[in-house]
């Protein structure tokens, strides 16, 4: 037998597991995606509805089928509707994402001077806007702004949002231990029940962190508070300490809003799981 022959032997039998290992991933990362967006429940209707199906064709049950059958264009068209906004954002997900990029997240030297800034800049209400992608690719955020491409150091983060200049009032981007552009724009938020007191930061960066996994930084130029938003979720008014290890925990691990270590959220629990309620409040 032929060296050819035998690459291809060892390939029929090894051919499965990579047809099952490729399909896996694909799934997982599907279920990903949908817990990301919110649409599960959006999924486990449309099983419901399947489960129904197969029941009745099962027990020949005709008149539920004819009446499934006839409202399948109806319910399709309706899901479309009312899922419109997550299904928008999975496919904005998609088109962003990079499969096996790792997630770009900076020191903790580097968040100490992030956060350094952000406590000056508070004190002297002036507001901030870091956003630090994840996973999915944000060049079209970045190049709404001025790249930078610098070190980052709490003194230019400082310089950048301290005085009324032409990138104050847009978001930095940190990626790669770089400052990479600043003066950025970003989506505000689609969310109705938005605290009516919050302005256009909280806005963009509740709006940043549900059409991507970045997870952004913002300091209120009218209270001064330090907050951070991951995930649709905004976690109000955090100490300096509180933020840095909400960043931390976020950029380093990559849990979701509300799985958080023990002890960090037994720390955070009279802080920040009290401003959340109230961010949702009239």
């Amino acid at each position: 037998m032929s060296w050819v022959q035998q690459i291809q032997s060892l390939y029929n039998i090894v051919r499965p597991v990579i047809d099952i290992a490729i399909l896996a991933l694909l799934l997982y990362k599907a279920y990903e995606l949908l817990l990301k967006t919110q649409a599960f429940q959006m999924v486990k209707g449309a099983g419901s509805i399947a489960l129904v199906y197969g029941i009745a064709v099962l027990l020949k049950l005709t008149t539920l089928v004819w009446i499934i059958n006839t409202l399948a264009p109806v319910l399709f068209i309706a899901v479309v509707i009312v899922f419109q906004p997550e299904l928008r954002k999975i496919i904005l997900r998609l088109g962003q994402s990079e499969l096996f990029r790792p997630n770009s997240k900076p020191n903790l030297g580097h968040l100490e001077s992030v956060i350094t800034a952000a406590e000056i800049l508070s004190q002297e209400r002036r507001g901030v806007l870091v956003v630090f992608p994840r996973k999915i690719n944000l060049k079209n955020i970045i190049d709404t702004g001025t790249r930078l491409n610098a070190e980052i150091s709490s003194s230019l983060i400082v310089a950048v949002f301290q005085f009324d200049g032409p990138l104050h009032d847009g978001a930095m981007v940190i990626q790669n231990e770089r400052i990479v552009a600043a003066g950025c724009f970003l989506p505000l938020s689609e969310q109705q029940d938005i605290k009516k007191s919050f302005g256009t930061r909280h806005r963009a960066s509740l709006g940043m962190s549900e059409q991507s996994d970045a997870v952004v930084l913002v300091v209120s130029e009218e209270t001064g508070a330090i907050s951070v938003a991951f995930d649709g979720k905004l976690y109000y008014d955090l100490s300096p300490v509180e933020a840095t290890r909400k960043l931390s925990n976020l950029l380093e691990h990559g849990k979701r809003s509300g799985e958080l270590d023990g002890g960090y959220a037994d720390a955070l629990d009279t802080g920040v799981n009290t401003a959340e309620t109230a961010l949702f409040k009239k």
